[in-house]
């Protein structure tokens, strides 16, 4: 099978080097480039990286700028690599549409390991399977969320999210164990992470919005009324 492209994006040397040492060694086909504009090149170039990681702080065009521009085109997923640490930068990341946020420093074996989380639940999708919950549909082989006619315009995340609810309807669902089983790892920070993902889902949802019930001190649960 070919190796899965990832397209590492940071204006330090010394960085690609030890992310790219870390995922050379686990078979991945490594794409380097050192600020905004060449990521860009690269992506354009390259229409099958399987994964961005990617720099905010960086010359010429920073990483929010080159995710913007990527969302655009692709949900191709995005994990962003900062070595800030405040919330709204947090939050602005998840706006644009990045599905992982990662502080640095941060440990080579950790980033790798959310790597390939994020490539499993990519790759371990059953290609003829549909789920619905009334006017909505989720294909999971052609990542697309549909209310009717309607096709919505998700992040890679947010597909994610949402499929993970409908299937598991009725069932109330701890931020422990969503964060566990969406994003693939034992998350040791708070709830802004899904708060944020959720609060997009609802907006983009229109009325179905609705189903994502929120509950009070524990998390979340996704009813719909059948038609």
């Amino acid at each position: 099978m070919e190796a899965l492209k990832i397209l590492i994006v940071d204006d330090e040397s010394r960085m690609r080097k030890l992310v790219k040492d870390f995922l050379v060694r686990k078979g991945f086909d490594i794409l380097e480039a050192e600020n905004g504009e060449e990521a860009l090149d690269q992506f354009y170039a390259h229409k099958d990286i399987a994964l961005i990681l990617l720099d905010v702080m960086m010359p010429k065009m920073d990483g929010y700028e080159v995710c913007r521009e990527v969302r655009k085109q692709s949900k191709v997923p995005i994990i962003m690599l900062t070595a800030r640490g405040e919330e709204r930068d947090e939050l602005l990341g998840f706006e644009l549409g990045v599905d992982e946020y990662i502080s640095k420093p941060f440990s080579p074996k950790i980033l790798v390991a959310r790597v390939e989380a994020i490539l499993r639940r990519t790759a371990n999708v059953d290609q003829n399977e549909k789920l619905t919950a009334g006017k909505l549909v989720i294909d999971k082989a052609a990542h697309q969320v549909s209310i009717g006619e309607q096709v919505l315009d998700l992040s890679y995340k947010e597909f994610e999210l949402l499929t993970y609810f409908v299937e598991n309807k009725g069932i109330a669902l701890s931020r422990e164990k969503i964060l566990n089983n969406v994003w693939n790892y034992d998350y040791f920070g708070d709830a802004r992470t899904i708060d944020t993902h959720v609060k997009k889902l609802r907006s983009k949802m229109g009325e179905y919005g609705s189903c994502i019930k929120t509950i009070w001190g524990m998390g979340y649960k996704f009813e719909v009324e059948e038609a």
